[in-house]
């Protein structure tokens, strides 16, 4: 842990910047990244011994050559994949944690200080696209920071492959992707047998607006990974939207048209109090009218790898559609 007098001289440096840095939260940082273009080259770099300089989107920083003690800011699901445990997990009071990577680590809650990250002593900070230049030059005073390149953001095999080269330890990504790419190639064998061209939808059902959100095709979280690599087929709506989601009216529901639908909440689990009211929605008749409601085709899944577009996640995904859509 760092003295105090030095954890004072660094909070005198971030005052303005903690009060002008401010975060809206997962879905505003997928909305960002899903605005890139797929990327697949490595970060460059320069060796100075036992530091490195590396060029990230807003020039070039220099880096431990070996980072003992890794922040991955809403990456944490790459290092870990990578067999490197983060010293915070990412936190927002309203979407909580990503759960499903199970680490017991500090929390950094991104809407509050940066203590948290302060106490971690990192010796070296990744940030995806939600770190702006203000965010990003209040975490450059804590230690070194790579803020991931645009172009990079929408390509999740990119992020692990750099992640990887950024920890000292770039030779090891490549077996994790040939697993994960075998992965990918049985389950989309198994889901054509299965469903074919039944049209595969996924629905959020948003907890305190009571609407619905339909994913699109180039919603990075969701079309990434079950249209572009699973190969499963769109509905229409999902197909020729443009935008990353859109909110659907309950008169729009119908519309949906889909054989099969994956269903999770905006917040908490299906069993979560806070939901109850909710799930009334799936009461409607609008709702009952779509196709996959009426074959019983509408599978209800937990929320926090289906609301990110990470590594593990979308390994965790394609689980979820095996057990789910494969007989």
């Amino acid at each position: 842990m760092r003295e105090k007098g030095s954890k004072k001289a660094v909070w005198n440096l971030l005052g303005v910047l903690v009060l002008a840095a401010s975060i809206t939260g997962c879905g505003g940082q997928g909305e960002r990244a899903e605005e890139a273009a797929v990327h697949s080259t490595p970060a460059g770099e320069k060796s100075t011994g036992d530091k490195r300089i590396v060029k990230d989107a807003f020039g070039e920083v220099e880096i431990p050559a070996r980072p003992k003690r890794v922040a991955a800011i809403y990456l944490e699901d790459f290092v870990t994949a990578l067999g490197v445990t983060p010293v915070v997990q990412w936190y927002h009071p309203t979407w909580g944690i990503q759960e499903y990577l199970k680490l017991n680590v500090p929390k950094f809650d991104m809407t509050g200080s940066i203590e948290a990250l302060l106490d971690a002593s990192p010796d070296l900070i990744i940030v995806d696209g939600g770190a702006d230049k203000a965010r990003y030059d209040m975490y450059s005073k804590v230690a070194p920071t790579y803020r991931l390149p645009d172009d990079m953001l929408n390509d999740s095999f990119a992020i692990l492959k750099t992640t990887a080269d950024l920890l000292g330890m770039p030779d090891k990504a490549e077996p994790i992707l040939k697993e994960y790419h075998t992965k990918i190639d049985d389950a989309k064998t198994a889901l054509e047998k299965a469903v074919g061209t039944e049209k595969v939808a996924v629905v959020r059902l948003n907890v305190g607006e009571k609407t619905f959100t339909l994913f699109g095709i180039n919603n990075r979280f969701i079309g990434s990974i079950l249209y572009r690599d699973l190969g499963l087929t769109p509905p229409p709506m999902v197909k020729e939207m443009k935008e990353f989601q859109q909110i659907i009216s309950e008169e729009m529901i119908p519309q949906i048209d889909a054989d099969h639908i994956i269903l999770l909440p905006s917040n908490g689990t299906w069993a979560s109090e806070e939901n109850k009211e909710a799930v009334q929605l799936l009461k409607s008749p609008f709702w009952k009218s779509v196709p996959a409601v009426k074959k019983g085709h509408v599978y209800q899944v937990e929320r926090t790898h289906w609301q990110t577009g990470a590594f593990l996640a979308n390994g965790m995904k394609i689980d979820d559609l095996l057990k789910l859509l494969v007989k």
